[in-house]
Order: structure tokens, then sequence, then C-alpha cells
């Protein structure tokens, strides 16, 4: 038996060291114990105790096995080093072993590198700093991660904040950056945090001008936001109270609501019932969808953006609008056009006569991409690259929806929707059949607000509710046939 110790939880050099001198010495998995002998990398070296020097050769992994390690050696779960040995020893073999998503080793690596990811978007979405000192101001958070992931997710706040000193304290290591080098130290309690300081009110109150009741569901709220963040975030005193009141809001709107008559449905054969559930099921839910693109890794965009900004709306809408990409104000809140552009929109929106609680809004790109100015986040187009990156998640949400229409918002919609670039004044105005989607292409709001004065932007907007009404026209006409 061979004993590996570890300088700490998060050694993965010193795993990666250790694990291919046993494989080359044909050391096999259950003739291992990993221990973590704790510590940080400058005090300590790994251990190999009785291991003997290695033989000549070398052998080659998948580089997506190096990348998934990266991830789940940060996993809190004391069986990963043995996990991650015993699939590295597996791959020397059976090069395309990760290619089987059923495999026990395969599916228990993945999960622990997908917990990881998730706990480091809970942890960039979950963060609130405070203000300590007026002179040599310095602004400090407390967070408690459920995995080793404070060295992982330091980087992001180091380019978010980057004219700002900081510290970010955990149970498990603290994170501090100077304005020039991140530097790590060992964990704290968490009576050595600072409680509230002078911005906190400040923060509630924006916190509350976001908040909006007409597009509230609790369930998916509870799932981005579990309850056990809620101590550490200012503003969890108002969550249930926002939470009530616009219950009662959707209450009374609901009791106010004319319904719609009974329409009477035709009868199908029991074949094409079983297919239409069957293919309802494979399409998957939003849902599932949206938990899935939480640790999207398709382009570098995700590295710089607070959090995945996911569609939303019923999955049985017959109306999708794609926008370009979350603006600041959509990283920060994590929901599509709740920012100046999506005032607009909810704006047009009525005066084309489009409830929005019935449509379905989701952006081509759904990381924010920003260029940092001190601590404004000046907003960049995305190329395309990163837009193909991204077309996954709108071809599934198409599928998953299967809307009668699809409104492009701008011309990164547009390239999105139709798979080229499509120039908007010469394709607005009139409907585009593409792959048996009805697509309509108009500007995005955000246009509008970026005109130089008021007769330009009155001009403009009357347009765009004249794009918008022809949805409104396609979708009245599409229900009267049905």
């Amino acid at each position: 038996m061979h004993t590996i110790t570890l300088d700490s939880e998060t050694d993965f050099d010193g795993w990666r060291q250790a694990a291919r001198r046993l494989a080359l010495n044909q050391v096999k998995p259950q003739d291992v114990t990993w221990t973590v002998r704790g510590g940080t990398p400058e005090l300590f070296s790994t251990e190999t105790n009785d291991l003997p020097e290695a033989t000549e050769g070398t052998f080659n992994v998948p580089a997506k096995f190096v990348e998934l390690a990266k991830a789940a050696i940060l996993h809190r779960d004391p069986e990963r080093f043995a996990l991650l040995y015993r699939l590295l020893w597996r791959l020397r073999s059976h090069h395309d072993l990760l290619s089987v998503a059923t495999d026990p080793d395969v599916a228990g690596v993945s999960a622990m590198a997908r917990a990881v990811h998730r706990d480091e978007h809970k942890m960039h979405a979950f963060v609130r700093f405070r203000e300590v000192g007026r002179v040599n101001t310095h602004f400090v958070a407390w967070f408690e991660p459920e995995h080793h992931i404070v060295e992982l997710a330091a980087p992001f706040f180091a380019k978010r904040f980057a004219d700002m000193p900081w510290s970010i304290l955990t149970p498990d290591g603290c994170a501090h950056w100077d304005g020039h080098e991140i530097a790590f130290t060992a964990g704290v309690a968490k009576s050595e945090a600072p409680t509230e300081d002078r911005l906190e009110e400040t923060w509630r109150s924006y916190y509350a001008a976001i908040f909006n009741p007409a597009r509230l569901k609790v369930k998916a709220m509870q799932t981005e936001m579990p309850q056990k963040y809620w101590r550490n975030l200012p503003e969890a005193s108002m969550i249930k109270p926002l939470i009530a009141s616009a219950e009662r809001t959707a209450g009374a709107m609901i009791a106010n609501e004319a319904t719609e008559p009974h329409k009477p449905q035709k009868r199908q054969d029991e074949p094409m019932a079983r297919k239409q559930t069957h293919d309802t099921q494979a399409r998957g839910t939003i849902a599932a969808l949206r938990e899935e693109a939480t640790g999207c890794r398709a382009c570098p965009l995700w590295k710089g953006a607070t959090q995945t900004v996911f569609g939303e709306g019923p999955q049985s809408a017959t109306l999708m609008l794609v926008g370009e990409q979350p603006g600041d104000k959509e990283d920060l809140a994590g929901h599509p056009f709740v920012g100046p552009a999506g005032q607009m929109l909810d704006r047009a929106l009525e005066d084309a006569g489009i409830a929005r609680a019935k449509v379905y809004i989701t952006n081509a790109v759904k990381h924010f991409k920003f260029v940092p100015r001190g601590k404004i986040r000046l907003h960049q187009k995305p190329n395309t690259p990163e837009i193909r990156a991204c077309r996954q998640w709108y071809e599934r949400e198409l599928a998953a929806i299967r809307p009668e229409l699809v409104v492009a918002l701008g011309a990164t919609a547009a390239q999105s929707v139709l798979g080229r670039i499509t120039p908007i004044n010469r394709n607005r105005g009139r409907l585009i059949d593409h792959d048996g989607t009805k697509v309509l292409v108009t500007v995005h709001p955000s246009y509008l607000l970026r005109l130089p004065d008021d007769k330009a932007k009155a001009l403009e907007y009357q347009r765009f509710i004249d794009d918008l009404k022809i949805a409104a026209d396609q979708l009245r006409n599409s229900a009267r046939a049905a």
C-alpha cells in the first residue's frame, strides 16, 4: 500500500505529479491511499512516502480530463483524489472513456466539476462587499462556499473590481486584492467579518428598485438563490416581504383578468398523442436548460460575467423575443431585459398590444461582454465566434418552446436566429421563413435610447411599434386559423 500526502485540499500539481509516478510504476488504484496534510503550498511539499522512482516512459490523457480534474479536485468530497486516479488509470487503456457519460467514474468526476462551477457561479453572484474605514478605505466580504473555490473565483473579482482594494473572507481561505495582485491567506471565523456599512441602505434601495413583481418566479428564485446564502446578503431582510407583496399583486391581477371562452380541442389518435408526448419530453424543459447553462464554458465571456442570464417566460409561449446579450443590470440581477432597454421594450410591447408575461424573452449571448473603465462596465458587442458558441442555447430554447414567431431584436440576434449576418433595415417589416419558423427582424430597444434627439426617437419608436404590431397580427391570425 502506498500513501500519498498532499500539501493542501487544492493541491492539483501535487496530485498530478504523484498520479503520474504511480501510473508509470503500475501502481493500481486500490493500492493507494490519499491524504491531505493541510497548510499552504509555500510551507509544505507533497509526500510520496514509499513511492518508488518513476520508470522511464510516458503516457498521454485527453485535455478534457485535465480540465475536469482541475475542477473536480476543488470538490469537498475526500474521495475525489482516489476517484481521479482511478479514472486516470483507466484512461491509459481506454482513451475515449470520457465520451461514455454513463460510466460511473466519468459521471462522478463530471458531477464534481459541475458542482464546483455552480459554487463558483454562486460566489460570483452572492458576494457582498462592505466598506471598512473612511480614510484608507477597504472593502471586505464574507462568503461560505460549499467547495474549495476561493482561488478559482478570486480572479473574477480582481477584474470586476480592479480599482478598489478588497478582501473576501471564508472559513477555508481568504483572498486579498491590493490593485496589483491577489494574495491568499488562511481561513478565518465569521466573527472577523464586518457587519453593516454606510452603503447598506443604498444597496437595499437599489435591490428593491430592480425587483420586478410581474416577473417573479419563487421556485426559480429559490433554486438560483438558496436560503443558505440569505444570511450573508444585505438584501435578505427584504426578500420575504417583496415576495409576499408580489404574490398579493399577482393575485389581484389574476382576479381581474378577463378569461377567454373554452375552445374545444380536436381528438387525437393514440399513436399521434404518444408521439407528441415523447417529443415534448425529448425537448426538455426551460428550467433544465437554465440549470445546465449556469456552467457553460463554451466561450471566454463567462470569466468576466457575474452569472449566466438565461431566457425567461412560459414554455407555451407562441412568441419568442431574442436580444443581443445581457447588460450591466441584467448581469447583476440574473434576468433578461430589466435595465433601460428592458423598460423601453416593456413600453413598446404594451403599445403594440402584446403582453410581456406571455412572451418568452432571451438573448443570443448569455453572458455580459464588457470593458472595465474604473467602476463602470462598458458594453462590448459580441463577435461571431461568441455568437456561434452560444447558439446551441438558442437552438435548444427554440426546440423546447416551439414558438409560432421569433422576433430578432438587432443585428446580433438576427445573426444568431438566421445563422448569417443580416442587415436590419433591408429585412425589417416582413416575415421571413427560416427552417420552419417565421422570423421578424427589427432593431434592439437600446438603439432607440442612443438616438440623439427627441424627434428621431419618436420616429424610430413608432417604427419599432409597427414592427411589433406585425408580430401581434401574425399571432392573432394564427390563433383564428387554429
